[in-house]
C-alpha cells in the first residue's frame, strides 16, 4: 500500500498509477482519492496520482486543527517531493480546487495547469449548509444498498443517475460494518468545518487570479448549490481562455466521466502536455 510520511509525522495514503505528465487529483472535503474512479478510465497519457488527504480513506487521523487548506497543500506538494515531480497539473474537486488555487498562489512553478471540478473563489452559503447537515455523521442505513437508494433520493440536482453509481458512491464513502455504515474519514473534520464556517471568508479572487498563465478548466454541474453561475461566469471573464462545460443533470459535484466533462478535460489535458 503506497504511503508517505508528511512532514509532522501523519502517515498519508496515495494511488500512481499510469505513465506520462503527472496528474495529481485532489479530492473533495470528506471524500478520498476514490472520488477519480469514474473518470481515471478515460484519461490517457497520464500519470495519474490520488492521494487521500489526512484524516480521510485509508491515510492516518490526525490532529483535526490540521486539517485545513494550508496543511493539506503543503502535503500535496510533499507527495509531490516524495515522489520526485518537479511540476504537476491538479485536477480538483470541490475542496481539492481550493488546494489547487492555493498552490498557485504559494509555488506556481510546480504545477503545469489546474483543473476545477464545481468550485471556484466565491463558495455559496447554501453548499455550505448542506455540507453542514452530513460532515462528521455516519449514515442511519445500514448498508450500501439502503444508503444508496437514500442517496438517490437526497441528491436532487442528479436526476437519472442508475442505481449502480450511487452504490458505488456509497461504497467509496463508507465502511459497511455489522453495526452499519462508517465514514472513511475523521469524524472530528466537522470540527474544523465549523471552526471555519464561524471565520470571515477571505477573499479568494486573488488566489484565482494567481493561476493565470496556466492552462485552466472549469466543469460545472449545471444545477450546483456550492458554485453560482454568476461565480462561474465572473471566472470566465476574468480568464476568457479557460475551458468550461456546464453538465447537465448534475449537482454539486460531476462525477467527471460525462461526455461535456471528458471534452473539457481532454481538451485542457492537451494544452497541459
Amino acid at each position: 500500500m503506497p504511503r508517505y510520511t508528511a512532514s509532522d509525522g501523519i502517515g498519508l495514503h496515495y494511488l500512481d498509477e499510469g505513465t506520462g505528465m503527472p496528474l495529481l487529483c485532489l479530492a473533495g472535503l470528506t471524500r478520498n482519492g476514490q472520488d477519480f474512479n469514474h473518470v481515471a478510465p478515460h484519461l490517457n497519457g497520464v500519470r495519474l496520482i490520488r492521494p487521500d488527504y489526512r484524516g480521510r480513506g485509508l491515510s492516518d487521523w490526525a490532529d483535526p486543527s490540521t486539517y485545513t487548506l494550508m496543511q493539506e497543500a503543503q502535503d500535496a506538494l510533499g507527495l509531490l517531493d516524495h515522489l520526485g515531480i518537479d511540476r504537476a497539473a491538479i485536477l480538483g474537486t470541490s475542496r481539492g480546487g481550493l488546494i489547487a488555487m492555493g498552490i498557485a498562489a504559494a509555488a506556481k512553478d510546480r504545477l503545469i495547469g489546474v483543473a476545477l471540478n464545481d468550485v471556484g473563489p466565491e463558495i455559496a452559503q447554501e453548499g455550505l449548509d448542506t455540507i453542514a447537515t452530513y460532515i462528521g455523521r455516519n449514515p442511519v442505513q445500514s448498508t450500501y444498498e439502503e444508503a444508496a437508494r437514500a442517496r438517490a433520493r437526497a441528491m436532487k440536482g442528479f436526476p437519472n443517475v442508475p442505481h449502480a453509481r450511487w452504490l458505488d458512491e456509497v461504497r467509496a464513502q463508507h465502511m459497511e460494518t455489522p453495526d452499519g455504515l462508517v465514514i472513511r474519514y475523521d469524524p472530528r473534520l466537522a470540527e474544523t468545518f465549523a471552526a471555519t464556517g464561524a471565520q470571515q471568508i477571505p477573499d479568494l479572487w486573488p488566489f484565482f487570479d494567481a493561476m493565470a498563465g496556466l492552462p485552466l478548466a472549469l466543469v460545472r454541474g449545471e444545477n450546483s448549490e456550492l458554485l453560482t453561475l454568476a461565480t462561474a461566469n465572473e471566472m470566465a471573464r476574468r480568464r476568457p481562455d479557460m475551458i468550461r462545460a456546464e453538465i447537465p443533470d448534475r449537482g454539486h459535484v460531476p462525477f467527471l466521466d460525462e461526455h461535456g466533462a471528458l471534452s473539457a478535460l481532454n481538451t485542457w489535458l492537451e494544452l497541459c502536455k
